[in-house]
Parts: C-alpha cells; sequence; structure tokens
C-alpha cells in the first residue's frame, strides 16, 4: 500500500501585521491565519513561515500580550491552540523560529526579522535543524552598509516520515530585494529577479541544499523577491536543476514573469514565491493555491502575499542532485 502524500504551505505573513500596513502585529491576524491553516483538509505536515518577528517593539506595541514576554511565534502559536481546542482538536504542530536579522537604537528593540517551521508531529518527525545556527546567504554589495542590510538565511530541517522512517529535507528562505546599487537595477524594466546580489545569494542556497540533502529529497520553500523568467528563476530551474512545482502542476507558465500573481502592493501584481524540489520528489498538484487577489481564497487580505499549498510523493532512491 502506498504511503498518503506530504502536504506543504509556504507563506509570507507580513510579521501579521497586514492589518496596519506591516507596521505592527496585532492579535487578529495572527488569529485569522491560524483559522485559515487550521481549516485545511487534510492538515498540511510542513508549514514554512517567512517574515516571522521574535519580540521588538514593532511585534508588541499594538497588542497585548496574553503571555508577557512571548515571542510573536508563540504568540501565533497561542492562537492556534484556541483555534483547534475550539473545534474539539488536538494541535499537532510543533514550532521552530530561526533568527535573521536585529534592528537596534542602542538597547531599544526597533524590530526583527526570521523564519519559521510548524511541523506536524502526527506524520513527521525532526531529525536535525539549524535552528541555534541559520545558514548566511546574504549578498553585501556594498561592503560599508553591511551592518544596516537586513540578514538573509536559509532555515534548514531534515524529517523523518513517521510511517516508514524515509527522510526528506525541507528548505525555507526569503531572498533579498534586488539592489539599487548595481548598474544592471537601472538598465531593466523589470528589476524583481535581475539583481546581482539576488543571484550570488541563490548561488549560496543551491550550495547549502547540495552540502545539506546529500542526495536525499528536498523541498525548498520561501519569497524569492523573484518572479518565473528572472535570471533568479531560470538559474535555479536551468543551472541547479530544480523543479518548479507551479510548473510541472501546470498552474504557471514559467516563461511569462506575469500571469499568477502571489504578492501585491497597492496596484502591483508580482509572483515571487515559490515551491522547488530535487529529485526524489513528485509534485501532485496545488488545488488551494490562490493568486493574489482572489476573494474566494480563505488567505484573502491576511498577508500582502498569498501561501503556495501543494502535495507531493518521496519516490525511489534519493540520487545525488547537481549544482
Amino acid at each position: 500500500m502506498s504511503e498518503p502524500p506530504l502536504r506543504i504551505v509556504s507563506y509570507n505573513v507580513r510579521y501579521f501585521g497586514h492589518a496596519l500596513r506591516g507596521l505592527a502585529s496585532t492579535q487578529g491576524p495572527k488569529r485569522r491565519v491560524s483559522a485559515a491553516l487550521a481549516a485545511l483538509d487534510p492538515l498540511p505536515d510542513v508549514v514554512c513561515l517567512q517574515e516571522v518577528e521574535t519580540s521588538s517593539f514593532r511585534s508588541s506595541v499594538a497588542e497585548r500580550r496574553k503571555v508577557p514576554g512571548e515571542t510573536q511565534l508563540q504568540a501565533f502559536m497561542g492562537r492556534m491552540e484556541e483555534i483547534f481546542a475550539a473545534q474539539g482538536r488536538e494541535m499537532p504542530y510543533d514550532a521552530f523560529y530561526f533568527r535573521a536579522h536585529h534592528y537596534k537604537l542602542g538597547d531599544f528593540s526597533l524590530y526583527t526579522t526570521g523564519l519559521a517551521i510548524l511541523v506536524n508531529r502526527r506524520t513527521l518527525r525532526v531529525d536535525r535543524h539549524n535552528v541555534d545556527e541559520p545558514s548566511q546567504i546574504t549578498h553585501h554589495h556594498v561592503q560599508r552598509l553591511k551592518e544596516r542590510k537586513q540578514s538573509r538565511i536559509c532555515a534548514h530541517m531534515r524529517l523523518l516520515r513517521t510511517s516508514d522512517g524515509r527522510p526528506f529535507h525541507v528548505f525555507n528562505t526569503h531572498l533579498s530585494l534586488p539592489t539599487p546599487f548595481a548598474r544592471e537595477f537601472w538598465a531593466t524594466k523589470d528589476k524583481m529577479g535581475c539583481g546581482v546580489n539576488q543571484l550570488h545569494e541563490a548561488r549560496k542556497l543551491v550550495a547549502l541544499l547540495t552540502e545539506h540533502a546529500q542526495g536525499e529529497p528536498f523541498v525548498v520553500t520561501g519569497d524569492f523577491n523573484s518572479p518565473p523568467a528572472s535570471p533568479v528563476f531560470r538559474y535555479l530551474c536551468e543551472e541547479a536543476q530544480l523543479t518548479c512545482a507551479q510548473a510541472i502542476v501546470g498552474q504557471i507558465n514559467p516563461s511569462a514573469i506575469r500571469g499568477f500573481p502571489t504578492a501585491g502592493f497597492m496596484h502591483l501584481r508580482m509572483h515571487l514565491d515559490h515551491l522547488f524540489s530535487g529529485s526524489g520528489v513528485r509534485w501532485l498538484d496545488m488545488e488551494e493555491t490562490r493568486p493574489f487577489g482572489d476573494v474566494g481564497s480563505r488567505f484573502h487580505g491576511l498577508s500582502d502575499h498569498m501561501p503556495l499549498i501543494a502535495r507531493f510523493t518521496l519516490e525511489g532512491p534519493a540520487q545525488a542532485q547537481p549544482a
């Protein structure tokens, strides 16, 4: 009997502050995002979040914390517990936080950045992770601004399927915006995914995939700030030979920059978020993935991004990945 598919979600939650235009986090978005995730059927096995804080002025100024000193992720998981309890269900997720950057004015914590991964303990077991020391992928194009530039990291987990012990890896990341300090930035109309700094970070990311996966199946999620057909996207798919989930299931045309927006800013619509994989992973569908602005989605209005939701299976013996 074949094993049931695995389900993964990748979602930039904008620090749970979309209701206040990203300026501050509130309880409402945490509760609504929790309810939307809990309503997915079947429940995801892995949830990868981008733009999650620890604790700072931005994460706490507009809300009263139910538990003094709790981090933003702890507050979000508290809302998850409440949603599942109200439905008479056990909350099955363990949460892991990966710190990226900390903006301070003296001893005053202005805001922080980071990634999170939620793992469904019913279906998966965590073998190892890099929570204590997330992999750095930031490319500093201007060295004198190094301390001011937001750090970019790659979160990594090796997971074991509880039913048969089959291993696979999950990588979660958030690439930089294209640097305006390069001539190429001003030479192109479509700038996202064309930054020389973004290509450097993509190469660092691929090196990490090869180093940590060691030929085992892996999935790469995140906000790449790069649309299909951009240099970054082409590098990942063509040179690094990663498989784009949306392309393989026929949801997008990988040669078209526009067509399926995953994020929006004012009147702009952009395809910035992606799910990639190496060998040993077969994508099945992305049935509940909706473009940004789709009012029929349960995630509509909760962030300036929409989540990518996909099912996949692990196949055959894992093989080494060329990079």
